[in-house]
């Protein structure tokens, strides 16, 4: 069962353009990142934002079409599922209906201070999967 998705407005830079004249491809990571950071800190409780971090084991990109300077995009990301201190996101990048890109990614939680995995216990998954079990992937 998955989370529900959560949507993240993505705003382009004249230097996120490369010399094609679009999007570099390079930036779709910095995208799921903020993307998935940011479901994060709206989602889970303030303590466990305060005492734990993320950092990316996988990501894989498919990209579909371009994306431009002028363009309206988002980024819906949807937490499918945890296991340990792991987690699992679909991330697709939209510029209206039009899929610009599919990310699959797996993060692992971390401890703020010890910098060690930490495991996302049901406590904190409960927020993200309110109705049902987070686990099993």
């Amino acid at each position: 069962m998955s989370a529900a998705p959560y949507t993240f407005p993505i705003t382009i830079l004249p230097s996120d353009i490369d010399f094609m004249g679009h999007v570099n491809n390079a930036r779709y990571l910095g995208w799921v990142q903020d993307a998935v950071l940011s479901h994060w800190r709206n989602i889970a409780p303030a303590d466990a934002v305060a005492s734990r971090a993320w950092v990316a084991l996988k990501h894989e990109i498919t990209y579909r079409k371009p994306a431009f300077l002028e363009d309206d995009v988002i980024a819906r990301t949807v937490l499918e599922s945890t296991k340990g201190a792991r987690a699992f996101y679909h991330t697709v990048v939209l510029r209206g209906e039009e899929v610009l890109a599919e990310i699959q990614s797996s993060w692992c939680c971390i401890d703020a201070e010890t910098l060690r995995p930490a495991r996302i216990g049901e406590e904190v998954a409960r927020f993200f999967f309110p109705s049902g079990s987070s686990t099993g992937r």
